[in-house]
């Protein structure tokens, strides 16, 4: 079957940017402290700094991950059974999708990703080595709702949602879009995600602030996107690069630091930084097995298996959609 049909969930202005990023950038620039939410990461050239970065020695998630599903694909096929339209949430590359693809015999795939061409590329690549298999990418941001392919509709599903990405928000907004692929998946479908595990703060650093400096290269990407995109004049070289735990939140933090005052503009508009000051500009929170399983719950979902040997520690956890009942 091959690729089908790339369908495309973004609005645009005049200008051919995305409309939500220029509004979250003016909107984190303009707060105290300064934040910019972390899927403005993944433009083309984000998108392919990351995937190096899953290559690194110091970054675990990806290694961990993989050999959970190598070394347990017959029992989490066994559970999950063939036949599903498997829907990955931040498809990136698929590098881990076709371990699981192989071993469910799914009935469709359903990429959805915000980074338009590198969807493309990866949807094409791994159709070809799927050759029988109907492939819908779905250009969207997934933390938003996201309106599946008519195809898969009747279809029962199983979400894909790799790589410990739900780290990446705060609780409240964690548990919001697991409700929203609830309602989108529909009753009967599972969800199959990765969970990092809180670990030695040493491990966790290591992994967000490489000796090569690819980490570094990738969060400083997002100032050169906001001056290509936004027309912004940021000195790259007034901005370092700085991944540190916070342990009452659970997660690595990593910031842009400010190494001098400075003034620039964004889309004409004037913003100041003081030399220390920072752009929050991704979290990766940690779960133990309890907060991983509430969280899951909270967002609709009922753990129903776990496979979580690997070392570094990190989990892969089936759950199934709960049933929705109206309040007592």
């Amino acid at each position: 079957m091959g690729v089908v049909r790339q369908l495309r969930q973004i609005s645009e202005d005049d200008t051919g940017v995305d409309v939500a990023f220029r509004a979250d950038v003016h909107a984190g620039l303009s707060q105290t402290p300064k934040a910019i939410p972390a899927r403005w990461f993944y433009d083309t050239t984000g998108s392919a700094l990351f995937e190096d970065i899953t290559a690194l020695p110091e970054y675990y998630p990806t290694r961990s991950e993989t050999d959970l599903l190598t070394r347990h694909a017959a029992d989490i096929a066994a559970t999950i059974g063939p036949g599903r339209a498997v829907v990955e949430l931040g498809s990136g590359s698929s590098t881990k999708t076709p371990l699981l693809l192989a071993a469910i015999d799914p009935a469709a795939y359903v990429p959805v990703d915000i980074s338009g061409d590198f969807l493309r590329d990866s949807a094409e690549a791994l159709a070809a080595r799927f050759p029988r298999l109907p492939v819908y990418p779905v250009e969207a941001d997934f933390t938003q709702k996201v309106a599946l392919p008519r195809e898969i509709c009747a279809l029962p599903k199983l979400g894909f949602f790799p790589g410990s990405t739900i780290g990446n928000m705060v609780a409240r907004t964690a548990v919001d879009l697991l409700r929203n692929w609830r309602a989108a998946l529909g009753d009967g479908s599972l969800m199959l995600i990765g969970i990092d595990r809180i670990k030695d703060i040493a491990v966790l650093e290591r992994a967000y602030d490489d000796p090569a400096g690819v980490t570094a290269a990738f969060n400083l990407n997002l100032i050169e996107r906001i001056n290509r995109e936004l027309g912004g004049d940021m000195a790259l070289d007034n901005f370092t690069h700085r991944a540190v735990w916070n342990d009452t939140h659970a997660r690595i933090e990593m910031h842009l630091v400010a190494m001098c005052d400075m003034d620039f503009t964004v889309d004409g508009q004037a913003y100041h930084m003081a030399k220390g000051e920072t752009i929050h500009s991704e979290n990766s929170h940690k779960y133990g097995p309890r907060d991983a399983n509430l969280l899951l719950r909270a967002g609709g979902w009922t753990p129903i298996a776990t496979w979580d040997d690997a070392d570094p520690a990190f989990a892969l956890i089936l759950a199934e959609a709960t049933e929705f009942r109206s309040a007592p």
